[in-house]
């Protein structure tokens, strides 16, 4: 399942299940870590995209 954050066009951000991992994903090419826990790979995508 993949989640998508709307808040600015220039960062629009998924997270995707890879096996027993939960990586982040943005537009601009940015790729978070794996994660374990999803809500650390939502929190990882949430803080790319708050930045300036």
């Amino acid at each position: 399942m993949a989640e998508q954050d709307a808040r600015d066009p220039e960062h629009l951000t998924t997270t995707t299940e890879q096996g027993r991992f939960c990586v982040a994903h943005c537009t601009c090419g940015w790729r978070g870590p794996a994660r374990r826990a999803r809500s650390q790979a939502r929190t990882d995508a949430t803080r790319h995209a708050d930045r300036p």
